[in-house]
């Protein structure tokens, strides 16, 4: 069969960084589709952030991935195709969250991890005993999976992104990654298979997109060890508890090429964490943590987000001046959004605080689609809006690099690496 796999545009509101960001950083969803299709199938992907969707195309099933602002536009896609005789599944983040949504607008519609799934489900269409759901009842065996194929939506990738694991036991209230389509359930890709599969991508620059590089020290440290030879520089996300304690593992990942951790802060107030049951943060260790990830010459990017029910208008200069007297080499600000299949989206569903179910501005930067408890929707969208540009101002960037005399050294190194 003819397969077409669509991941849509995503509507931003903030600027143009997003928009960059989407353009440059590849969805690995679709590669990882297409690297478990059976191989007498022929595959493209359109990635609309860089092609136009030709709907007159010769294709026997479209595919498509898409999170929760991209719902909207996956389901006028959808919903074109559909008018042309064309059979469509839809799969990803929000499906997984809302299956009966999204079968309004498509002829199928997987539920969670679609890796072992698709070519059960590519098989049942071929008969013509096709389902309109499909759902793995246990947790993907990771061993079991082929690697993404890449290379098949055109365009220019500057970093390319992989996955070495899945799930996180955390389950915090806010996130769709533990409570959507990877579980709470922590599972490793065997360790040969991803170095093989990182010896295959030709960018030298890589993200991990898994949860969290940091649940099983002893996995990602034989990771990294093998890592050292392929000469890659790479983003991954992590757990503040363990880089705070794990010299080991901050020297390993500094010798395989780890330029820089994401790691989720969230918050300032030990209080907002303990709700949120994110037992790996403790705030009163933020600070020798990251100076510790600093001593190894890797940057911190660091996670915060504005909106919590103990937050008010004090919480917006207060978390910029610790951004600036920690030293973060980076900061990400989002605006707190009830994503649905999560606890938060069930809490505030509840509450009657919810006031737009248009998906399309669940985006985390440029709108609120929630009432906040201490602050009108306004005030927290003008509040994070200003933080980020007055972090990402080169004023911003001279209060970091005063507060730590190794800001500029690093950062240069990490660029010339």
């Amino acid at each position: 069969m003819r397969i077409l796999l669509i991941y849509p545009k995503m509507k931003f509101s903030y600027k143009k960084t997003p928009w960059l960001i989407m353009r440059f950083f590849p969805s690995l969803a679709l590669d990882q589709i297409a690297g478990n299709t059976p191989s007498r199938h022929e595959v493209k992907i359109v990635d609309e952030e860089r092609q136009k969707i030709k709907f007159n195309c010769d294709v026997d099933v479209v595919g498509i991935s898409c999170v929760t602002p991209q719902a909207p536009r996956a389901y006028e896609i959808a919903d074109g195709f559909r008018k042309r005789g064309v059979k469509v599944v839809i799969g990803g983040w929000h499906p997984s969250a809302l299956p009966e949504e999204a079968k309004q607008h498509a002829d199928s519609v997987v539920i969670g991890e679609a890796e072992l799934t698709w070519p059960r489900l590519l098989k049942d269409l071929e008969k013509g005993e096709l389902k309109p759901f499909y759902r793995n009842n246990e947790p993907v065996d990771l061993r079991n999976i082929k690697p993404a194929k890449r290379g098949l939506a055109g365009g220019v990738n500057i970093i390319s992104a992989v996955q070495a694991s899945r799930g996180c036991p955390m389950g915090c209230e806010f996130c769709g990654v533990s409570n959507s389509i990877y579980g709470k359930v922590f599972r490793m890709r065997p360790v040969e298979d991803v170095v093989e599969e990182l010896r295959s991508i030709k960018q030298r620059r890589l993200w991990f997109y898994d949860p969290s590089l940091t649940i099983n020290p002893r996995y990602t440290k034989e990771l990294f060890r093998r890592m050292k030879e392929l000469d890659k520089r790479f983003v991954a996300f992590g757990n503040i508890d363990v880089l705070s304690r794990d010299d080991e593992l901050l020297r390993l990942a500094g010798e395989a090429g780890c330029q820089m951790w994401f790691i989720g802060l969230e918050s300032l107030s030990q209080r907002v964490i303990d709700r949120l049951g994110k037992k790996s943060n403790r705030v009163e260790n933020y600070a020798s943590a990251i100076r510790k990830i600093h001593d190894y010459g890797i940057g911190v990017i660091g996670a915060f987000i504005f909106g919590f029910d103990e937050d008010t208008l004090e919480v917006f200069d207060y978390t910029k001046e610790m951004v600036y007297e920690l030293a973060i080499d980076a900061a990400e600000f989002t605006i707190l959004t009830p994503y649905p299949g999560t606890p938060l989206f069930y809490r505030l569903k509840r509450e009657e605080r919810i006031f737009t179910y248009d998906w399309s501005k669940y985006t985390q930067q440029g709108n609120v689609v929630f009432q906040p408890k201490n602050m009108t929707p306004d005030q927290l969208l003008n509040g994070t809006n200003r933080v980020i540009r007055e972090v990402g101002s080169p004023s911003g960037f001279m209060k970091r690099a005063f507060n730590d005399k190794h800001f500029f050294i690093r950062n240069i190194t990490q660029l010339l690496r």
